[in-house]
C-alpha cells in the first residue's frame, strides 16, 4: 500500500499537514508523538518482561492443556454426537 506513494504524493501530504496544523505546532506535535512512542515501547518491554518472569498459574496451565487437547482431537469426535 505505501509502496505506491511517490515523492509528489508525500510532498502533497506534508503540505496539507502544514496547512492544517501550522508550522509552529508541528515540532510540538512531533515531540509529543515521539514521547508517546517511547512510553509505548517501554511499557511493551515491561509487560513482556513481567510475562516472562511470572511462573505459570494453575489457570494458565489448565487453559494450555485444554487447548492442546482440542488440537489433537479428531474433527469426527465433534460431529458424531450430532447425528
Amino acid at each position: 500500500m505505501f509502496g505506491r506513494l511517490g515523492a509528489p504524493e508525500i510532498i502533497l501530504i506534508l503540505l496539507v499537514v502544514v496547512l492544517l496544523f501550522g508550522a509552529k505546532r508541528l515540532p510540538d506535535m512531533a515531540r509529543s508523538f515521539g514521547q508517546s512512542l517511547r512510553i509505548l515501547k517501554s511499557e511493551t518491554k515491561a509487560m513482556q518482561k513481567d510475562d516472562a518472569d511470572e511462573p505459570p498459574t494453575a489457570h494458565a496451565t489448565a487453559a494450555h492443556q485444554l487447548a492442546s487437547e482440542s488440537r489433537h482431537t479428531a474433527p469426527e469426535a465433534y460431529t458424531s454426537h450430532r447425528r
